[in-house]
C-alpha cells in the first residue's frame, strides 16, 4: 500500500487519514476495513459495495454539476469518522462482514453506468476515503470512458493522498459537519482544521468542482453557521455552493429532534447575508431555496422540488436573461 509507513516487522502505520492508525499484524483500524495483513494494510472491502444505485445526481447534493443528469452511487463498509449521528450507520458502524456485499469490479462499474445512461459515478453512502484504492481504480476507468466522477466525503484526509484522490474526481461534495472543534472531537471523534484544510486545497489548487454540506442538527452545531459562512467567503469565494440538509435522528442520536424547515432557513438567510451566491437547504421540501439565481441579474436559473429539476434557464453555463456565467460543470 502506497501510504504507510512501516515502523518494525510487526507494526504498521495507516497514512490515509488523520487518525494515523498504528496496526499490528491482523489489526484493523479505526475504519475496519484497512487491515494490516503481512505488514501491509490492505483495504479488505476491495471491488466489494453495498449495492449500485442510479440516482439523480442532486442527490448527492450536487447542484452545479451537470443538473438532471443521472450517477451511478455505490459506497462500501466502514468509515474514518466517528459521527454520533451518522445517518449511514447500519454499512459504516456496524461490522457487517464483507460476504454481505456484491462485488463489483471497476470494469463492471463503468460497464453498469454505460448500461444505465450514467453520466457520472458517485463514490458515496460511506466515505471514499476509507476505499481509497477501489475508488481510484474506478475513478481511473471512468475517466478512460468519458464518465465523470464525483466524491462525497467528510474530507477527512491527509495532503499526499488527498493530491493523488482529488486529481481523479471532476466534482465533490465535502461534508463540513459544523465550526468548532469541540463538535468535531466530542460528537464526530475528529479534528476540525484537517477537513479545513481539505476544503481550501480542493477549491484552490484542483480542477475539482466543489459544493459544501452542512447538516444541522438543533441544539449543537448551528451556533457558528455565521462564522462557518465568513471562513467559507474568505477562504473559498463567494460562489462556492453550500447546502444547509436537516437531520433525522439516527445512530446514538436518536433522542433528538428533527431539524425544522424554520432553522434551515435562518442558516440559508445568514449565508446570503454573508455575500454567498449559491446557498440551499436540502431534506425539507422548499422549491425557493432549493433554486438557483443568477448572481447577476437574481432570477431563477435551475428551479427543483426537491430531487427534481422543474425548471431551467441555462443556456450551457450561462442564464439565458443575462447571459452572465453560473460557476460549475454543465
Amino acid at each position: 500500500m502506497k501510504y504507510q509507513t512501516i515502523i518494525n516487522d510487526n507494526k504498521v502505520r495507516c497514512e490515509i487519514c488523520p487518525r494515523r492508525c498504528v496496526l499490528s499484524k491482523g489489526q484493523s483500524g479505526f475504519c475496519y476495513v484497512r487491515k494490516n495483513i503481512d505488514n501491509n494494510i490492505v483495504l479488505e472491502t476491495y471491488g466489494y459495495n453495498t449495492g449500485l444505485a442510479v440516482d439523480p445526481v442532486e442527490k448527492k447534493p450536487m447542484y452545479h454539476f451537470m443538473p438532471a443528469s443521472k450517477v451511478l452511487s455505490f459506497g462500501t463498509l466502514g468509515c474514518n469518522m466517528g459521527c454520533q449521528f451518522c445517518q449511514n450507520w447500519q454499512t459504516t458502524k456496524q461490522k457487517l462482514p464483507i460476504k454481505k456485499c456484491n462485488y463489483t469490479s471497476p470494469e463492471d462499474v463503468v460497464k453498469t453506468a454505460k448500461e444505465y445512461g450514467c453520466d457520472s459515478v458517485a463514490f458515496t453512502y460511506n466515505d471514499p476515503i476509507v476505499f481509497y484504492e477501489y475508488a481510484l481504480d474506478c475513478a481511473r476507468l471512468c475517466r478512460e470512458n468519458g464518465l465523470k466522477t464525483i466524491a462525497v466525503t467528510a474530507g477527512y484526509i491527509n495532503p499526499e493522498p488527498a493530491k493523488e484522490f482529488f486529481a481523479l474526481m471532476d466534482g465533490a461534495n465535502i461534508d463540513l459537519k459544523g465550526f468548532s472543534e469541540n463538535f468535531y472531537a466530542m460528537n464526530c471523534r475528529a479534528h476540525l482544521a484537517p477537513v479545513l484544510d481539505t476544503i481550501k486545497y480542493t477549491v484552490n489548487e484542483t480542477e475539482c468542482f466543489v459544493e459544501i454540506t452542512t447538516m444541522i442538527i438543533e441544539g449543537e452545531n448551528e451556533d457558528p453557521i455565521r462564522k462557518e459562512c465568513e471562513w467559507i467567503l474568505e477562504n473559498l469565494g463567494d460562489c462556492t455552493p453550500l447546502h444547509f440538509s436537516a437531520f433525522y435522528p439516527q445512530y446514538k442520536f436518536e433522542d433528538r429532534k428533527p431539524t425544522t424547515l424554520k432553522t434551515l432557513l435562518k442558516a440559508y438567510n445568514i449565508a446570503k447575508d454573508v455575500g454567498l451566491k449559491y446557498v440551499y437547504t436540502g431534506n425539507v421540501p422548499d422549491i425557493e431555496t432549493s433554486t438557483t439565481y443568477c448572481k447577476l441579474c437574481g432570477k431563477p436559473l435551475v428551479a427543483r422540488d426537491g430531487f427534481k429539476v422543474i425548471e431551467n434557464n441555462l443556456v450551457g453555463n450561462k442564464c439565458k436573461f443575462c447571459d452572465e456565467v453560473c460557476d460549475g460543470i454543465f
